[in-house]
């Protein structure tokens, strides 16, 4: 009985840390340098996966992109969403809890790139995957 129970409380749960938005999307914008984004949206109450996207995220980033993060050609954010400021840029992304986009920035027009499903499908499980792929998404942005 505890079994039947359970399960339905930890979709919910998982449910509840997901964003609204999924896929590629272009916006506009005026007199932006081109670059590319790396958004983490969190709130004050995180569970164990959204640290670990953060976590993983922050190592990629680092480790893999210092040249780039140097000269600005790609930019980390962490947005908290439980701030004024971070939740209206949480308004824009359509965004309602923890979530993590790529977005490449090119002639004032922004790709975003949802990679929040991705996040939670791996960066806890399968850290080594949820790197490899990140990477990948951020080096094709770059492109």
């Amino acid at each position: 009985m505890k079994k039947v129970l359970m399960m339905p409380a930890l979709m919910l749960g998982l449910m509840s840390c997901v964003g609204s938005h999924n896929g590629s999307t272009n916006v506009k914008s005026q007199g932006k340098d081109d670059r590319v984004e790396v958004i983490y949206f969190c709130g004050k109450q995180r569970c164990a996966t959204c640290m670990a996207i953060e976590e993983n995220t922050r190592e990629v980033v680092n480790s893999m992109f210092g040249d780039e993060l140097r000269d600005g050609s790609v930019v980390f954010k962490v947005v908290d969403i439980s701030t004024s400021e971070g939740e209206e840029v949480a308004d824009m992304y359509e965004v309602t809890w923890s979530s993590l986009f790529v977005n490449r920035w090119e002639d004032g027009e922004e790709t975003r790139n949802n990679l929040t499903e991705f996040g939670f499908g791996n960066a806890r499980n399968n850290p080594d995957v949820f790197k490899q792929g990140l990477a990948e998404k951020i080096r094709q942005s770059l492109e």
